[in-house]
C-alpha cells in the first residue's frame, strides 16, 4: 500500500499492519456471519419444503379416503403459504446484498486475474501468483455460495409440484382435486434469490460471472 505519510518507522508501521490486520478479521467475520445466515436460512426452508413434500405423498392412503382429505389439504396449502412467504422475506433480505456482492466480486476477480496473468514472465511471478490465487479462490468460492443457495431453493420448490403429481391427486372429490391443481400450477412458479431484483441466482449465473469476468481480463491485457 501506497500511504500519505511516512510508514517505515518503527512503531507507525507496527500500527499499521494491526490496524490492517484487524480491518481484514473483521471484514472476514462480517462476510461469513452473513454466508452462514444464508446457507441456515436455505437449509431451514429446504427442510420444510422436504416436511411438506411427505405430507403430499401421503395425503390420502391408498385404503382409506375419508372426509378428512379435505382438511388435510387445506393444511398443506397453509404450509406451501408460510414456505413461500418464507421465501420472499429471504429474498428481500439478501436480494441487494446479493447485488453489491456480485459486483464486488467480478471487480476484484478481474483485478486478481489480471494481476495473475500480467505477473506471468516477471522474476517474481511464483511469489505473486501465491499470494493472489488464496484470495481469488475465496472470492470466487464466496460468490458460488451464493448461486449454489439459489440453485438448491429453485430445485426443492420444483420438488413439490413433482411431489404433489406423484400424490393421489386424482382421487381426491372434485373440489379438493381442483385445490390440488392449483398447488401444481403454483409450485411451477419456482422460489429463488435474486441479485437486485434482476436475475436469478443460480450455478448457470456463477458461470456468466467467471465468463464475464474473464472478458473483462482480456479487455484489461489489451489496455495494459
Amino acid at each position: 500500500m501506497e500511504l500519505p505519510f511516512d510508514a517505515n518507522q518503527r512503531f507507525v508501521y507496527e500500527s499499521v499492519i494491526i490496524i490492517q490486520f484487524f480491518h481484514f478479521l473483521l471484514c472476514s467475520n462480517v462476510v461469513s456471519v452473513f454466508n452462514a445466515f444464508l446457507i441456515n436460512l436455505i437449509l431451514h426452508i429446504g427442510g420444510q419444503i422436504d416436511i411438506l413434500r411427505e405430507s403430499l405423498l401421503g395425503i390420502i392412503p391408498k385404503k382409506d379416503k375419508d372426509s378428512s382429505s379435505h382438511f388435510t389439504v387445506k393444511e398443506v396449502i397453509k404450509e406451501h403459504q408460510k414456505i413461500i412467504t418464507f421465501s420472499e422475506h429471504i429474498e428481500h433480505l439478501y436480494s441487494y446484498i446479493a447485488m453489491v456482492l456480485f459486483v464486488s466480486d467480478i471487480l476484484i476477480i478481474c483485478c486478481l486475474g489480471f494481476t495473475i496473468v500480467a505477473s506471468i514472465g516477471r522474476p517474481d511471478v511464483l511469489k505473486n501468483i501465491i499470494r493472489v490465487l488464496l484470495y481469488y479462490f475465496a472470492i470466487n468460492m464466496e460468490a458460488f455460495i451464493f448461486c449454489f443457495a439459489g440453485e438448491y431453493l429453485s430445485a426443492k420448490s420444483k420438488s413439490i409440484g413433482d411431489a404433489a403429481y406423484a400424490s393421489l391427486w386424482y382421487e381426491l372429490d372434485s373440489r379438493t382435486n381442483r385445490t390440488m391443481l392449483f398447488l401444481i400450477m403454483r409450485s411451477q412458479n419456482q422460489l429463488t434469490i435474486t441479485v437486485g431484483k434482476i436475475m436469478n441466482l443460480s450455478l448457470e449465473r456463477f458461470t456468466s460471472i467467471i465468463k464475464t469476468s474473464g472478458s473483462y481480463i482480456s479487455v484489461l491485457l489489451a489496455m495494459y
